[in-house]
Parts: C-alpha cells; sequence; structure tokens
C-alpha cells in the first residue's frame, strides 16, 4: 500500500483551516495538493470528515473518479459527489457547534474507475472502494467557531 502526500496551501497539517472555507465565510473547497500517487492509480477519491461531531463522524465531501492528477482547486469539484451528512451532493465546510474539531482529508488511490452515479452516501463509496486501495494518505485541519 502507497502513502500518498495530501497538503493544502490554505493550512498546514494539524493547522486550523481558514474562515474562507467553513460555513462562516464562503463555504467553499481548499485547495489540495497530492503527490506519491501510485503508477498503477486509475482514479483518486476524497472523504473528509468530522469524528468530533456530536452524533457521530459528519461527511463533509465525497469526491471519486477525481483524475491522478496531483491537485484540486479552491471552489472545484473535479470528480463525481456523493451525499454528504447534509444529504446535499458536495463540499459542507467545518461548523462545529462547540469547541475545536478535527477534520480529516482522507485521499485514496484507486486502481479503477468507480462505476457509481453521483449522490451515493459513504458507505455505498466505501463497498465499491472495497479491494481496490493502492494508496492512502490524510491530512487534517483543525476549526474553531469565534
Amino acid at each position: 500500500m502507497a502513502t500518498l502526500n495530501i497538503q493544502s496551501p490554505a493550512f498546514a497539517h494539524n493547522g486550523y483551516i481558514p474562515a474562507k472555507y467553513t460555513c462562516d465565510a464562503a463555504g467553499v473547497n481548499p485547495p489540495l495538493t497530492f503527490s506519491d500517487i501510485p503508477e498503477k492509480a486509475q482514479t483518486l477519491a476524497l472523504i473528509i470528515e468530522d469524528p468530533d461531531a456530536p452524533h457521530g463522524t459528519f461527511d463533509h465531501w465525497l469526491l471519486w473518479n477525481i483524475a491522478p492528477t496531483n491537485a484540486i482547486d479552491e471552489n472545484s469539484a473535479p470528480g463525481e459527489q456523493g451525499l454528504n451528512s447534509r444529504q446535499q451532493s458536495g463540499y459542507t465546510g467545518p461548523c462545529p457547534p462547540q469547541g475545536v474539531h478535527h477534520y480529516h482529508f482522507k485521499l485514496f488511490a484507486l486502481d479503477l474507475t468507480l462505476d457509481l452515479p453521483g449522490g451515493v452516501d459513504k458507505h455505498t463509496l466505501l463497498k465499491a472502494m472495497d479491494g481496490h486501495v493502492i494508496g492512502t494518505g490524510e491530512l487534517i485541519g483543525l476549526y474553531k467557531r469565534q
């Protein structure tokens, strides 16, 4: 299993996510950069989740069938999008009710293109990815509302 490098020019690993990417401002997805993608990767998938949410893990973004590229631009969706925990397709920014929350940006390299329509939930996405993940990486960002 390859180790993927995922970073953001907007915040450091274990650093604070700027308000621009949260419910307190524009709420657009932050820019992300990737490296160490295996040559055999056909596509990438990204899951952003908050395990500190009061009612269990909150899914902020499900994105798959991303071309094995080196970046996702700010305010873009270069792949199929699934349902976040608001039951909406697309990115929803951090919006913790209280305290500091940890946002896990999980990147997966896959050995195939997923045959999934947009709008599926995380369980369906993970089931489709099962047995096809050839690399993973993770970036953690923090956020606390003022």
